[in-house]
C-alpha cells in the first residue's frame, strides 16, 4: 500500500507539473481580477481531474479484453507522449504563450481536462496493470493531491519568482517525466 500511494505521488506530480503553473496563473487572475474566485478554481479543478481520472479508468476496463502479456506495451503511449513533449519544447523554446484565462467553475474544469488530456494515455495503461485495489488507492491519493496543488498554486501565486522559474522549466519536466513513466510500464511489463 505504502508503494503503490509514492508511485501515485510520483505519478500525479509528473503529470500535472504543468497544472501547478496552470493554477498559479488562475490564482494570479483571481487576486487581480476577482474571477475566478478562489473556490471556482477549487472546485473546477477537482471537476477536472476528475473527469481525467473517469476516462483513464474506463478505457483501462476496456483493455481488459488485452491479453496479459501485451499490456506493458501500453507504456509505448506516455513514451511516445514524452519524445513529442521533447521535441515540441525544443522546438518552441520561449514562445511566450499567453497563460490560460478561465471565468468561473466549468472554464476551470475545461481548463484542467484540456491541460491534462494527455494524463488519459498516461493514467489508462497505469490502472489497467495495478489491479482495483491499488486503483482506488492511486485514486486516494489523487484526491488528496489535488488539494495540494489547489493550496499550492495560491500559495505560488504570490511568488512571481516561482511563476517565473516554473514556466521556464516545466515544459522539459513534464516530457521527461512521460518518458520516465512509459519506460517503467515497458520494462515492467
Amino acid at each position: 500500500m505504502t508503494g503503490t500511494a509514492i508511485a501515485a505521488i510520483g505519478l500525479f506530480a509528473g503529470t500535472n507539473v504543468d497544472d501547478l503553473l496552470v493554477l498559479t496563473v488562475l490564482f494570479l487572475t483571481s487576486r487581480a481580477r476577482g474571477r475566478p474566485r478562489p473556490w471556482q478554481i477549487w472546485t473546477g479543478q477537482y471537476a477536472g481531474i476528475a473527469t481525467l481520472v473517469a476516462v483513464a479508468a474506463a478505457a483501462a476496463l476496456g483493455l481488459t479484453v488485452v491479453p496479459d502479456r501485451w499490456v506493458h506495451l501500453l507504456g509505448l503511449i506516455p513514451l511516445a507522449l514524452g519524445l513529442k513533449g521533447l521535441v515540441s519544447a525544443y522546438r518552441s523554446r520561449d514562445t511566450g504563450d499567453p497563460p490560460p484565462t478561465a471565468t468561473g467553475v466549468l472554464s476551470v474544469a475545461a481548463l484542467t481536462v484540456a491541460n491534462g488530456a494527455d494524463n488519459i494515455a498516461v493514467y489508462t495503461p497505469v490502472f489497467r496493470t495495478i489491479g482495483l485495489a491499488a486503483s482506488l488507492t492511486t485514486v486516494a491519493v489523487f484526491a488528496a493531491l489535488t488539494a495540494t496543488w489547489c493550496a499550492a498554486g495560491s500559495w505560488l501565486a504570490s511568488h512571481r519568482a516561482v511563476v517565473a522559474a516554473v514556466s521556464r522549466w516545466g515544459h522539459w519536466l513534464v516530457p521527461l517525466v512521460f518518458v520516465t513513466i512509459g519506460i517503467v510500464i515497458v520494462v515492467g511489463g
